[in-house]
């Protein structure tokens, strides 16, 4: 069993140097070793004092998929993100759990699907430092390397602790806890994000070690989208989608509902992307499978079955179900934007009047659009 804790914030008019709020205290292990703490945090969404917006004296900047844009309009998002710290984009309250490296995995995914989550951190009782994240992406590689393993059950992998599947199963693949500091900028954050290609970004204190929170790609873009009245809009936000070349539009990863379960998790791995839509012959989108569907397997034990069709994988959900929210080409970016935020997914399935799949777009190309790539950074082909 797990236990939750109360979550607490406070409110103070200096949210940059205030230590107040920020949790001090060690996490204690729980009889399960799972720890849901506070992160103790406050967000002026009216004060916006701080808000300093810097232009360059230059007219033009030459953007890779906007073109010929003002330096004002160029300038707008990426300054936004300068001049705001991680430490601004804590909400007033959340949810954090952190698991033991002693848990047993089988135990770690069950509370992963209960609470919601995506990604947990990694203590490790023994170093007495966090060392890593447990992640979907973990399970889908498990699952994908073993499933026709002869040499392995897969029921012998849920009782083994999180320590062994860092140490024998998971030897391949990056150890390193990519974390920033609350003082970080937010365009450090995204750059990080996008850099390593990862969806969740540890914010930790330097002082006390604590994870205070954990970035993602929506939660940036929805703080950006609380200020979003608050600047000069810029003018590229009103051209159409298709004009700017914001997202993926070749080579588009896709599954066939006919397909198996197997063959998505095969695309997941090879192609890493975070979801697939399921298209019917002609290619027509029906629905939407993501990697945090996958989770679902552990909690109804149906992962030695992988071999049933998609269309059966995708009615067989129970919870947490992400639905196809759809776009098309015509569409400004702007109302991207909105639809993406207020709909709270990771990403857009772009179509034609024909409801076939002609893109994707996600929150890494667009935060990749709005704010690295007026830096003249590609961080995505990097």
């Amino acid at each position: 069993m797990w236990r939750m804790f109360p979550l607490l914030c406070c409110r103070c008019p200096s949210p940059r140097r205030c230590r107040k709020r920020r949790n001090k205290v060690r996490p204690q292990p729980l009889a399960a070793r799972i720890w849901i703490w506070a992160a103790h945090s406050c967000l002026c969404v009216c004060e916006c004092s701080h808000v300093a917006i810097r232009l360059c004296d230059q007219l033009f900047i030459k953007c890779a998929t906007t073109g010929f844009l003002t330096e004002r309009d160029a300038a707008v998002y990426m300054s936004f993100m300068k001049n705001h710290s991680c430490y601004d984009a804590i909400p007033t309250s959340c949810k954090l759990v952190i698991f033991d490296t002693k848990l047993q995995v089988k135990r770690a995914f069950l509370a992963l699907v209960a609470n919601g989550l995506r990604a947990a951190p990694l203590w490790d009782s023994k170093l007495q430092r966090f060392v890593g994240m447990l992640t979907i992406t973990d399970f889908i590689n498990i699952l994908h390397y073993y499933y026709r393993s002869p040499m392995v059950q897969m029921y012998e992998l849920e009782s083994h602790k999180i320590e062994t599947w860092r140490d024998v199963y998971l030897q391949s693949s990056n150890r390193i806890l990519i974390s920033i500091s609350p003082e970080a900028s937010l365009f450090d954050a995204v750059y990080s994000l996008l850099k390593y290609k990862i969806h969740r970004l540890p914010v930790i204190d330097p002082e006390s070690g604590n994870v205070l929170h954990i970035l993602t790609h929506k939660r940036i873009l929805k703080f950006l989208h609380i200020f979003w009245k608050k600047f000069p809009k810029p003018a590229f936000v009103s051209r159409q989608i298709q004009e700017l070349g914001i997202g993926t539009f070749k080579n588009i990863a896709t599954v066939q509902q006919t397909a198996t379960l197997y063959d998505a998790l095969a695309i997941f791995v090879e192609r890493r992307v975070s979801a697939l839509p399921v298209v019917d012959e002609q290619g027509k989108v029906v629905s939407l499978y993501s990697r945090f569907d996958v989770i679902n397997l552990a909690a109804r034990k149906s992962y030695n079955n992988l071999d049933m069709p998609m269309r059966d994988a995708v009615h067989g959900r129970s919870c947490f179900i992400e639905g196809v929210i759809k776009c098309y080409p015509y569409e400004t970016l702007e109302t991207i934007i909105d639809r993406i935020v207020h709909a709270e997914v990771h990403r857009l399935v772009l179509v034609d009047r024909a409801n076939v799949v002609k893109g994707i777009i996600s929150l890494s190309d667009l935060l990749q659009g709005m704010v690295l790539t007026p830096a003249g950074i590609d961080a995505l082909l990097s």
